[in-house]
């Protein structure tokens, strides 16, 4: 390699390029990385793209993109998705793993000006190599011995430290060198798509979204499906009903939202998917078979949907970490005009937006005695409720409190005349949260019936 000293961006002649490589190029890529970079190289993890640098048609730098950090708390924090948002959206990040400027070449602003170049270009790269672009990019610097400041100069953002621990195999060890930690957001609203809980389908290539679930997790599914009559008939079956539910369940917390999707998300599962999945194993052609898309369909009509929800209520809540949980009542699509609709009351995660549970509303009744059967079932304890104004009743209140070991956060309205007057009466404009005489020692006050005023609240 020549030795450069100047600055070639004041020269017109000088062309800068970055782009990815070709296969034929892989060999000399790998051989200068390994030989350069300090912490050599062996290969990129999950899906990934190598670019080169030229400089007037000489390399003067290689890049390598690899799949993201599967855990990074101070990214994970910055995005704000749940747990089972994450697994779903990782794939969307890359991860600059390598950095090199090949040896000899000395030139103020290179490196962030090859960044900004390859940041231009790299979710459309990932779009056309792997069928699906990328919203963010990530970067961990050792600061023991660089300061990061192409990236700074770049306009990354920086997130703090990790806890300095890496992964060998499936383990996790302390190596004792925290790196700081940068991302950079390729498109507008990089975090509000990252986090939001329903997919774009946009971001998949118009394929289904890649499962994401812990083996113990389908182990878990598949167990609390166990106790689920079959309504079929015994002749004809060629698929276990817990093999179609897994899937179909699976489906669409993955960003299904049909039977055609959930049958294209069971042909695209590997073998050992299908296999935790329970699906039939065939000998003539030494592979699992998915269920077909007539198959998913007749047998999900034909099943008991509340005993579906009541098995299900245990595993969808172990999925997600969220403490806040709303319920509220809304007319069933599509399933009639005027009286005869369907009324469900539902208990949606405020941040997943994973419905853990559902009633339906008898026409003789309303919302208000059917919260108390929805909410029963279900684990509150560490748990904040919330609800419309319809729902702030106080039998509701104690049995969130009293009952389940939970907390609300309930809307005051005029339908409560004497509660709002006396809510205003607190003046909480100029004084917030509100002073409130402790009753005994050591009574909890917020929310807590016990503690009420006449009224409950």
């Amino acid at each position: 390699m020549d030795h450069v000293v100047c600055n070639p961006f004041t020269n017109q002649s000088a062309h800068l390029v970055v782009r990815p490589i070709n296969r034929h190029e892989r060999p000399q890529w790998d051989r200068l990385m390994a030989e350069h970079h300090y912490l050599g190289f062996k290969t990129l993890v999950g899906e990934s793209l190598r670019y080169v640098a030229e400089l007037n048609q000489k390399w003067v730098a290689l890049l390598g993109w690899s799949a993201a950090a599967f855990k990074c708390k101070p990214r994970d924090q910055w995005i704000g998705w749940t747990q089972p948002i994450q697994w779903q959206r990782l794939h969307l990040i890359a991860s600059n793993s390598r950095f090199l400027i090949l040896p000899g070449y000395h030139i103020k602003n290179l490196a962030s000006k090859i960044l900004s170049l390859n940041l231009k270009r790299l979710s459309t790269d990932w779009e056309n190599i792997h069928g699906h672009p990328v919203l963010m990019a990530e970067t961990f610097v050792d600061t023991s011995r660089f300061q990061g400041s192409c990236y700074k100069a770049a306009n990354w953002i920086g997130l703090g430290a990790t806890r300095g621990f890496g992964k060998s195999a499936r383990r996790y060890y302390q190596h004792g060198h925290p790196k700081a930690i940068f991302v950079f957001p390729l498109t507008k609203h990089a975090r509000v798509r990252l986090q939001h809980p329903f997919p774009d389908a946009k971001l998949t290539g118009g394929q289904t979204m890649k499962m994401q679930f812990t083996q113990t997790q389908i182990a878990d599914l598949i167990d609390a499906l166990l106790a689920m009559p079959d309504p079929r008939k015994k002749r004809g079956k060629r698929h276990m009903l817990i093999s179609i539910l897994a899937i179909s369940i699976c489906a669409v917390l993955c960003g299904a939202r049909n039977y055609a999707a959930i049958a294209d998300f069971a042909k695209s599962r590997t073998r050992r998917q299908l296999k935790k999945l329970r699906c039939r194993y065939d000998d003539n052609s030494n592979a699992y078979i998915p269920p077909s898309e007539p198959t998913i369909r007749r047998v999900l009509q034909s099943c008991d949907a509340e005993k579906v929800d009541q098995n299900l209520l245990g595993w969808l809540g172990s999925l997600c970490t969220d403490t806040a949980i709303a319920f509220d009542g809304k007319a069933l699509k599509g399933a009639g005009n005027g009286e005869s609709k369907v009324h469900l009351l539902s208990a949606v995660t405020h941040q997943a937006a994973i419905t853990l549970a559902q009633k339906q509303i008898d026409s003789k009744t309303n919302e208000i005695p059917t919260a108390k059967i929805l909410l029963e079932p279900m684990n509150l304890e560490g748990k904040i409720i919330t609800a419309d104004a319809m729902h702030t009743q106080t039998d509701t209140a104690r049995f969130i409190v009293e009952e389940k070991q939970g907390d609300y956060f309930f809307i005051v309205k005029d339908n409560q005349p004497t509660l709002k007057n006396d809510i205003a009466a607190l003046n909480l404009e100029k004084t917030f949260p509100p002073s409130r005489p402790d009753h005994r020692k050591g009574a909890r006050t917020t929310g807590n019936p016990k503690h009420m005023d006449k009224h409950g609240y």
